[in-house]
């Protein structure tokens, strides 16, 4: 999870989640090296004194310009696309979860198994153990096989909500009457914390989600205890 010293992402807990962090380090790479030529040419203009006051065009250098940056863009987009492709990727998913959003908690529905649903709220202070997190843990966990693919299905009782769970990379909008899906492949265990990513309301920062990822084995028994 992120802590105050962390400057970049969170540790990846999905391969969804790893392709994310290798294309933000490759467009940062690729604008950390325009942002150098450039300003070593800003440099290079305002303290060079041979300075040509008449030129009025330089067709080749326009040429050169217009061209180059149109590569970067083709060399930024086609992983962009790869990516945006792979997050809508879903074949055959073995477990399939509802998350509906409420002001302010999130309601779970297991669509596989009979009367396996539950309500999930912020655990407040007075009831947090020394192993908990203030404003991130919950009653009720979300638990879920790793190793496996899930369909997650997100809505909304009353107003727009997101379910964002930063480390497994993903970010689902929840909307009144409108069903949205994603899919989550966590492949190690541990626990995952998110929060609401959209204004939803007074009570918008206390409604948090976390995932437990655990063995197959342990959920087919979290499942024969509930």
């Amino acid at each position: 999870m992120a802590t105050w010293s962390n400057l970049g992402t969170q540790d990846a807990n999905s391969p969804l989640m790893e392709q994310l962090i290798f294309f933000h380090d490759h467009t940062l790479m690729i604008l950390t090296m325009i942002t150098v030529l450039v300003g070593y040419m800003m440099g290079t203009v305002l303290f060079n004194k041979l300075i040509n006051r008449y030129l009025l065009e330089g067709q080749t250098i326009e040429l050169v310009w217009t061209i180059l940056p149109a590569f970067t863009l083709i060399f930024i987009a086609l992983p962009s696309l790869h990516i945006l492709y792979l997050m809508d990727e879903m074949n055959n998913p073995t477990v399939t979860i509802k998350s509906i959003g409420h002001q302010w908690y999130w309601s779970y529905e297991y669509s596989d198994f009979n009367n396996v649903e539950f309500d999930s709220y912020m655990k407040p202070s007075n009831d947090l153990e020394m192993s908990d997190f203030r404003l991130l843990d919950v009653d009720n966990r979300i638990v879920l096989p790793m190793n496996t693919q899930v369909r997650i299905l997100v809505t909304a009782a009353d107003v727009l909500h997101s379910w964002t769970i930063p480390s497994l990379g993903i970010k689902i909008d929840g909307a009144p009457g409108r069903l949205n899906q994603g899919n989550i492949f966590i492949n190690r265990p541990g626990l995952m914390f998110g929060q609401c990513s959209e204004i939803c309301g007074a009570n918008h920062s206390f409604m948090p989600i976390v995932v437990e990822s655990v063995s197959t084995n342990q959920f087919i028994n979290w499942l024969k205890n509930n």
